[in-house]
């Protein structure tokens, strides 16, 4: 049963359907009856929760408050900035209609063509549009201003082609929504919420990321300025783990929001917005997973210490689960989240191959011989390395494990990051190098076409421009003049 529990397709014959294994055999997520759309099962959602904690602290302390704003949005709202509704329209789910009835035929309900809607409604594929539409009846003096809200919701983006957590067409994000007085207020708060998502993401995920800046094509639908944190994935890929954008005063434009500014005249607002999504489990999952299934960061593992006891008796089982009860409450006493599982319908082996697989950082196990010697097999989920060690202090070792997993973590994909990016000076190199699954430092001449041939002919884009200046150059393909190297890579 546990070899049937963990039989994962590798990584090394197809990362793909590892991906695939994994997500479905840890019970994170599934496919729903609805095309494009997962259901996200609690062990998933528990990962989904812990993020959210943390991501919500850290925008409270930064002056952020939580609302909530309408699922549909009237479809003249996205037609008033041209961009936005450009960027967004084919992937646009449209409601028409209010109401259904019973077939005249019994055969079951249809559409009532008569409740039709005067103006069609677009379930939300982000909600600049109706949130800066409600702004306008909040803003009317510099004294109004900051607006700082976020939003925690789900979004619809019509998908083709999706994979549960890294694309569906619904999935759970948070969305922050902003205005303010000044431009440099607003790039302010932009530059500042980029980096919550990069200290969130090396942190607390353990997850290295490059900051920088997007092309103008790759830019977010009616930003100026889009700001990203981008991750490498074991495979090479890159994947976007969170973006900021400066919205300038397009929406502020178009939904007609102004105020009185502190000399009395009147201007129109600035705006950012920023998000990450349920895409980061995915992120997760892909950076640090193995063959034997996930490995989770301690600090956002929705079990961080898993207790399993070895017995022959109702006697042994009951003095072990006396020694684990006094091991867990100390763990408990200092926010360690454990569990004791003593099920008796799962063998202890079936056990170890189900916790390894759901990427519980440290196990501990007690049997016969623990119990005269008074220690316990402590087992961490990152090296898979087991020790025995005194029952006395084990919560502090137990800490410091957890501390040290964390870092490894880190450790582990910043250095696999490093060894996997290279500098080319090339075309000829840069299309050898692509093959490898790489991350690209390349000189480009800032010109759309060349970044539509290079995407073109080796299907690898630019992730950012580093916020990290480098040195002057030539671009790879052209020749022309280069400001500084930037990120290359294939994504997900």
């Amino acid at each position: 049963m546990a070899k049937t529990l963990k039989e994962l397709t590798p990584r090394s014959e197809n990362y793909s359907q590892w991906y695939q294994d994994l997500v479905i055999k840890a019970d994170m997520a599934e496919n729903s009856a609805v095309r494009g759309c997962m259901v996200i099962k609690p062990y998933g959602y528990a990962i989904w929760e812990k993020m959210q904690r943390v991501l919500d602290d850290m925008f409270k302390e930064t002056g952020h408050q939580n609302a909530y704003f309408p699922l549909l949005i009237p479809k003249s709202f996205l037609s008033r900035e041209a961009d936005h509704v450009e960027g967004f329209a084919k992937e646009c789910a449209v409601v028409t209609h209010y109401r259904l009835k019973n077939a005249a035929d019994g055969s079951g309900v249809v559409v009532d063509p008569t409740a039709r809607l005067e103006e069609e409604l677009i379930i939300r594929p982000t909600s600049e549009t109706i949130i800066w539409n409600t702004y306008r009846n909040w803003i009317h003096s510099y004294r109004d201003l900051p607006v700082l809200v976020n939003q925690w919701a789900n979004v619809m983006r019509w998908e083709m082609r999706t994979r549960l957590f890294l694309r569906t067409s619904e999935f759970l994000w948070q969305e922050g929504h902003t205005a303010h007085a000044t431009r440099a207020e607003a790039e302010e708060e932009t530059r500042r919420m980029l980096e919550v998502y990069a200290a969130f993401a090396e942190q607390y995920m353990a997850l290295p990321v490059v900051r920088g800046i997007k092309t103008a094509s790759e830019r977010f639908a009616g930003a100026l300025e889009t700001y990203c944190i981008e991750a490498m994935m074991q495979d090479g890929k890159a994947l976007q783990a969170g973006t900021s954008h400066f919205l300038g005063q397009n929406f502020g434009k178009a939904f007609d929001v102004t105020f009185l500014d502190r000399e009395g005249k009147t201007d129109y607002a600035w705006a950012t917005s920023w998000g990450v999504s349920t895409r980061l489990i995915g992120a997760l999952i892909m950076a640090h997973s193995d063959d034997s299934g996930l490995v989770l960061p301690p600090r956002l593992a929705p079990l961080q210490v898993v207790i399993i006891p070895i017995y022959r008796s109702e006697e042994q089982l009951a003095q072990i689960g006396e020694k684990a009860a006094a091991i867990a409450d100390k763990l408990k006493a200092m926010g360690i989240t454990v569990k004791y599982d003593d099920a008796d319908n799962r063998k202890p082996g079936w056990k170890f191959a189900e916790y390894e697989l759901k990427g519980v950082p440290v196990r501990l196990a007690m049997g016969a011989r623990d119990l005269e010697n008074n220690t316990v097999e402590i087992m961490r989920r990152d090296t898979l390395e087991k020790e025995t060690v005194a029952c006395e202090g084990i919560e502090t070792r137990v800490q410091k494990l957890l501390d040290e997993i964390q870092q490894h973590i880190f450790d582990k994909a910043f250095h696999a990051r490093e060894m996997r990016t290279v500098t080319v000076d090339t075309y000829d190199e840069f299309k050898e190098k692509i093959e490898e699954g790489r991350f690209i430092m390349a000189h480009w001449d800032g010109t759309a076409e060349t970044e539509e041939r290079i995407k073109t002919e080796t299907k690898a884009t630019i992730r950012c421009i580093p916020l990290e200046n480098g040195a002057a150059g030539k671009c790879m393909v052209t020749g022309n003049p280069s400001p500084q190297r930037v990120l290359f890579a294939r994504a997900y």
